[in-house]
């Protein structure tokens, strides 16, 4: 009883403080009707060339309102990186990261999904989507990695609650069953 309380309560806090989030922009029906199709907006809304702003409202509009991005990696010291950002940071971050990085000048940012594992239960689905990024679409990649996407369906369309993710390196190979779809 009391542990039901106590959910009972936090739930409740939980959905006055979303009230008194900023509305999130609209999203496309067609980006989050399926895990497939959230996970390609995803990668489209940062993808692109190197003149082209992103499009950030519809990478927004794919998150709940408290959802985080986890980038994590080693340092060149050998210790290690996680980071949490809200959407909005990482595509303030991301803005100026793909305009000054050196890497990108004159070149674009291409992230794409090679190859996805997803398991779903209910209204929550744990997509393992191993990605390629690349500075122009023909090129072979410079960096591949795995998101890990945690998503919730509300019933009427899909949401990305977090994205974990670590680039691949020679310390950690990306698994071969990582390197096909395993739905």
């Amino acid at each position: 009883m009391r542990t039901a309380l106590a959910l009972t309560l936090l739930l409740t806090a939980a959905s006055g403080q979303a009230q008194s989030t900023p509305p999130l922009p609209e999203a496309d029906p067609a980006d989050v009707a399926t895990t497939e199709a959230i996970v390609a907006a995803a990668y489209a809304s940062i993808s692109g060339p190197a003149d082209e702003a992103r499009d950030w409202d519809r990478f927004r509009s794919l998150f709940l309102p408290d959802a985080r991005l986890v980038p994590t990696g080693p340092l060149p010291d050998g210790s290690w990186s996680v980071q949490t950002f809200s959407p909005q940071e990482y595509a303030d971050i991301a803005a100026a990261h793909f305009r000054d990085a050196p890497i990108y000048q004159g070149k674009g940012f291409y992230e794409i999904e090679a190859a996805h594992r997803t398991e779903r239960f209910g209204n929550i689905a744990h997509v393992w989507s191993t990605y390629e990024s690349r500075l122009d679409p023909s090129e072979e990649p410079f960096m591949r990695g795995i998101n890990t996407i945690q998503l919730v369906h509300d019933g009427e369309r899909w949401w990305i609650a977090t994205i974990l993710w670590q680039h691949e390196s020679e310390a950690a190979p990306i698994p071969d069953a990582y390197l096909s779809d395993g739905d």
